[in-house]
């Protein structure tokens, strides 16, 4: 199916983006990778009259170290993600979630800032970001507004961003010694997105137990959640095997999950409690590693 017609506008920068969107309004949206939007307008699911291409804004590029932080431009392909030796080295699970991203063609077009500005409900990098106490930064009209991903999330594809700003980096703390994060999913055999996707950090005091704990869950839901349950069942304790598979049977608590055509709902139920024992199996291993 066709688009209906639309203007093609490319922003050579930022603050093009945000005056373009000013002056639209709801008539016009941004375009990075395009693999979210543009299926959306053949399905005419969307209709912009005025479609602006932020992908070559110099100020959306780029990985790089700053203060404490990985700093991540929005239009940050998943491919680039994927094979930066930065964030393999101090983020790998952001690496391994950007790497499970769709096919190739997907991960070389698509960027983190389209992903996380759509927000669907089943993506990977939400949970990730989640997990990883990342903060957004937007700039509109009004000029730069720092959002903490905890409250990016608002609902189904609805987020914190104004009507007139663009997602213009993710700024992600780097971990302290002894920290690990792992991303693992159960994904549609097709479009790749997560049935059930789990997201885990573990911080291990000097003496071993578990100094602080953050898993956050896709696929489960209108918007990618944090598990509170399970973090708090963890801080402070020996993580022992007993103790991850304890924590996850917490996973689903205060979760309203629905049966849908992957399965009923103690099937869905039971998917995160395995992965979300994966998870922080694996986010263990690292973290005694480093």
């Amino acid at each position: 199916m066709y688009t209906t017609s639309f203007e093609y506008h490319r922003a050579a920068s930022v603050e093009e983006a945000v005056r373009l969107l000013s002056l639209h309004g709801d008539d016009a949206k941004l375009l990075a990778g395009g693999h979210s939007l543009i299926p959306l307008m053949k399905l005419r699911l969307a209709r912009p009259a005025h479609l602006i291409d932020i992908a070559r804004a110099p100020e959306l590029q780029g990985i790089r170290e700053e203060s404490g932080r990985l700093v991540v431009g929005a239009a940050t392909t998943h491919r680039a993600l994927a094979s930066s030796a930065a964030v393999r080295r101090s983020l790998p699970m952001l690496a391994e979630a950007a790497a499970g991203i769709g096919d190739v063609q997907v991960r070389g077009r698509g960027t983190i800032g389209g992903s996380l500005a759509h927000a669907d409900p089943a993506a990977d990098l939400p949970a990730v970001v989640l997990a990883l106490d990342a903060e957004l930064v937007a700039v509109g009209v009004g000029g730069e507004r720092i959002i903490p991903a905890e409250g990016f999330f608002q609902g189904l594809m609805a987020t914190a961003l104004g009507p007139d700003e663009v997602l213009r980096e993710i700024r992600f703390p780097l971990p302290p010694p002894r920290t690990g994060s792992a991303y693992v999913k159960h994904e549609h055999p097709a479009s790749r997105y997560a049935l059930v996707g789990v997201a885990a950090v573990l911080e291990l005091d000097a003496a071993g137990p578990v100094g602080r704990a953050r898993v956050a869950l896709t696929g489960v839901g209108t918007r990618a959640v944090r598990a509170g349950a399970v973090e708090r069942a963890l801080g402070g304790l020996e993580p022992t095997d007993a103790t991850l598979g304890a924590a996850a049977d917490r996973a689903t608590d205060g979760l309203e999950l629905h049966a849908d055509r992957s399965g009923p709902v103690e099937y869905r139920r039971n998917l995160v409690r395995v992965y979300t024992h994966r998870a922080l199996e694996a986010a263990l291993a690292r973290a005694r590693a480093g």
